[in-house]
């Protein structure tokens, strides 16, 4: 073989191999978007395409608008919050993957959703969980037996607006707000029924307590559960907020006292006989909250693989009270007399069905909540939140910015507030990230349309708790606002 054709011999040896290189560096590089998708994400990200002033951009801006807007009407319009902010939430993200395929960046959109569906998929398991148990205990009769209790106790008006007010404050810290709130409110609306001053007033305390118990518990409400998932907050961090939480409640129930009459309303009897297994549901449950904790703090794994494993109590408890069931009449009330009476037509209901109580899930509720998340997320991968960021962070300063939260989280719904702060994650100390998760949920409460819980109210105590009713003690509310922050201050120095 000539000299020449030994050198033509190695340069195609070495055109092949520079050809394998490439393809075990591809080969490489799918695997390592495959096994180490948190890297790919934060490199893709580095990719992305500032379109805040693109047309794209500003479509985005205006479907968002649009969907928002049809959620505030949902009343009116009959029609459910989770349609427009899906189909928002859909045509968003089919825009920014248009513009990110013609410039051949496919992939960098792919990886950036992906990642706002992973984090509303430990949201979504962790609330299925939570919801669960509530409703189980809802058929179990648990809260039914509370408020005749409560009913029954023969209370004043005013003992019985600081009692519903205190206990919608510690329930709310480990269920949501609203059912806590429609709790009380019908405890309230079947004492006060013939004095309708009461009934107002006492919902509106309802609304603030239930608002602020939610904050001082990482369970207590979604904003807090958001914070504590993203590992931003350690779980008994947040109990620094129990002082500030107590003190926003409060403020206002103690001048909303001298308002309520010092009569004393007409005896009530009632009786309500919980099922078998209510008790030992409501221990579960509490274990079901120590397991996600365990998850979470000792074994560095996401608190909803936690909350599924509580899911498994349920089940096998549900089975066993399935095995040992035993046919007994459903107790109905009578109409008459308020106790209880066997209806025979009834008696297979009392068979206990874990998914019965999964499918009876405020479904409506958690789809909105895969809209906000995704919409949200799309906000922040054009570059608007950055540049939110970069004017309330770094312009206005973390206090006077997580200060101004509590206040636009009064007319709009605090988790896509909460969640775009998350995805600006500014640089903040862990006294500022317990600051707005504090303003982000008590700041609801300043108007009724501000919380869930407020909504709620005005559905359920209709013509008797209006809008009107809790805007004459806004200003009092925000008195109590201040006060939770100042206190926050004081007590939690040391965190800032």
């Amino acid at each position: 073989m000539s000299a020449s054709e030994n050198q033509d011999c190695i340069t195609d040896l070495e055109d092949c191999m520079k050809d394998l290189n490439k393809i075990l560096l591809g080969c490489l590089t799918a695997a390592g978007l495959f096994l180490f998708p948190n890297h790919a994400w934060a490199e893709n990200l580095s990719q992305s395409l500032d379109l805040s002033g693109h047309w794209v951009g500003y479509l985005c801006v205006g479907l968002f608008a649009v969907a928002y807007i049809f959620v505030i009407l949902e009343e009116v319009l009959e029609l459910r919050k989770s349609k427009p902010m899906m189909l928002a939430a859909a045509l968003i993200w089919v825009a920014i993957a248009l513009v990110y395929k013609d410039q051949g960046l496919s992939a960098v959109a792919e990886t950036a959703i992906r990642q706002d569906v992973l984090d509303y998929g430990e949201l979504l398991l962790f609330l299925i969980v939570s919801i669960a148990y509530i409703n189980a205990m809802e058929e179990r009769r648990v809260f039914d037996s509370l408020r005749a209790w409560l009913v029954n106790k023969g209370l004043s008006y005013r003992q019985l607006f600081w009692v519903t007010g205190i206990l919608a404050f510690f329930i709310s810290s480990v269920s949501n707000n609203m059912t806590t709130a429609m709790l009380m409110c019908a405890v309230v609306m079947a004492v006060g029924k013939d004095n309708p001053k009461f009934v107002g007033v006492s919902c509106v305390n309802t609304v603030v307590a239930a608002n602020a118990g939610g904050e001082f518990c990482p369970f207590g409400d979604i904003t807090t559960l958001m914070v504590w998932q993203k590992g931003i907050i350690e779980f008994w961090a947040f109990f620094t907020l129990f002082v500030p939480s107590v003190i926003n409640f409060l403020i206002p129930a103690a001048i909303m006292h001298f308002a309520i009459p010092k009569a004393q309303p007409a005896p009530i009897h009632s009786q309500v006989v919980t099922r078998r297994g209510a008790k030992r549901i409501v221990v579960l449950f509490l274990l079901t909250v120590l397991t996600a904790v365990g998850f979470q703090n000792s074994l560095s794994m996401p608190a909803a693989v936690g909350m599924m494993a509580g899911l498994t109590y349920l089940q096998l408890f549900g089975y066993f009270l399935h095995i040992t069931h035993r046919d007994e009449p459903e107790l109905g009330l009578d109409p008459m007399s308020g106790e209880q009476t066997p209806d025979a037509d009834a008696e297979d209901s009392l068979r206990f069905d874990v998914f019965h109580h999964l499918a009876r899930m405020e479904w409506d509720t958690l789809l909105f909540f895969y809209g906000v998340v995704l919409c949200v997320g799309g906000m922040n991968f054009l570059g608007y939140l950055r540049h939110l960021s970069e004017f309330l962070y770094g312009e206005l300063g973390a206090t006077s910015a997580n200060m101004l939260v509590g206040l636009i989280s009064a007319l709009i719904d605090n988790i896509p507030v909460m969640f775009a702060i998350l995805a600006m994650r500014p640089e903040m100390s862990e006294g500022q990230w317990l600051l707005v998760t504090l303003t982000a949920g008590v700041g609801g409460s300043l108007l009724s349309v501000g919380s869930a819980a407020g909504v709620a109210l005005m559905g359920q105590a209709k013509g008797i708790y209006t809008f009107m009713t809790h805007l004459k003690w806004a200003p009092v509310i925000a008195l109590g606002y201040l006060g939770s922050i100042a206190a926050h201050f004081i007590m939690n120095a040391a965190l800032f």
